[in-house]
């Protein structure tokens, strides 16, 4: 959605069904407006940006008090793009969170679909570009927070598919990259539903690249591993060899690590890394509320415990952490 004033320093009122408010609040953000939305119950991705302070939720507003007041009409109903008795799913992946780093294919899929099922890490401003009338469902996952569980989501997106419907599953990154993607198609495939998979751009390297940070450098090293941080060392569920990590001389992505950062950095100091080894953790990466901190692995966790680094962010250990192949912004006083 674009609009026909600045809304740089606005403010905005977005009120009614989580549907149309997901795409307007994304999109009345990237745009710099001052967001709040007004609804009894918040779907998990509007909650997601009312925790992390991005947009602020009131109950009786006064609608003076706003530049803008956005309450969207109701919609025809959406005519199904799938004939017969067959469905369609199509994975999309959307990348960091800017709705221009989403491929072309993926924004295809998102005007062709019947009904779209997305996380709160998706470019959600591109749901503004939607035929009428079709349904967003919000199934995002806040960590150690509100969200809906695996078995659900795969319940939904058979439920639409069995209608006929083309169903589009919307997240952020790439599904198969810690996206649970593969586990949604086998579950598709062996019901007979034809699924559709449209990679995105990964934050594992976006992220670093948008920070300034290439993942491989040359003249550094030859390699990365991407690794989740979610079961961090001396978790159970952890499978990761963490003293292989500590020696093979790579760049290391953590992603879904912000809990379990200094435990993983703790560990790989004890494992042999040295200390002094550059690091770097990229918060909202592509995003106006884009944070960077830099350090060392003994002193990351730390420094971004101190900044109050949450979700999402990716930290970068290793050589490349050090470097910043971005030129800094021009002194605007000269």
């Amino acid at each position: 959605m674009t609009f026909n004033v600045n809304m740089r320093g606005r403010s905005a009122l977005l009120w009614g069904a989580a549907g149309e408010t997901l795409g307007q609040a994304h999109s009345l953000l990237a745009e710099g407006a001052v967001v709040s939305v007004c609804e009894e119950e918040l779907p998990t991705s509007l909650l997601d940006l009312v925790q992390r302070g991005l947009i602020t939720s009131v109950l009786d507003p006064d609608i003076t008090a706003f530049d803008l007041v956005l309450r969207p009409t109701p919609n025809p109903d959406p005519t199904p793009t799938q004939s017969g008795l067959g469905g369609r799913v199509t994975l999309v992946g959307g990348g960091p969170g800017d709705p221009g780093l989403l491929t072309v294919a993926g924004l295809a899929a998102i005007r062709s679909a019947d009904v779209i099922i997305c996380d709160r890490l998706a470019p959600l401003a591109s749901l503004e570009e939607r035929q009428p009338g079709v349904p967003v469902i919000d199934v995002g996952k806040i960590p150690r927070g509100q969200f809906t569980a695996q078995e659900q989501i795969n319940q939904l997106i058979l439920e639409y598919a069995v209608k006929g419907q083309h169903v589009v599953r919307f997240k952020g990154g790439d599904n198969f990259v810690f996206g649970r993607g593969g586990e949604e198609a086998l579950e598709c495939v062996a019901l007979g539903f034809p699924v559709e998979v449209i990679p995105g751009v990964t934050s594992a390297v976006a992220g670093p690249a948008l920070a300034g940070i290439p993942v491989t450098h040359r003249n550094l090293t030859q390699g990365f591993t991407v690794i989740s941080g979610h079961a961090g060392p001396g978790d159970p569920r952890s499978t990761v060899d963490w003293a292989a990590l500590a020696r093979v001389n790579t760049t290391l992505v953590v992603l879904m690590g912000v809990a379990t950062l200094g435990a993983i950095c703790k560990r790989l100091v004890a494992d042999g890394l040295a200390a002094d080894t550059p690091a770097a953790v990229i918060a909202d990466a592509s995003l106006p509320s884009v944070q960077v901190i830099r350090g060392t692995v003994s002193t990351i966790a730390v420094l971004a415990r101190e900044q109050q680094i949450g979700s999402p962010a990716t930290a970068v250990i290793g050589a490349v952490a050090g470097l910043s192949v971005l030129a800094p912004p021009a002194n605007p006083l000269g």
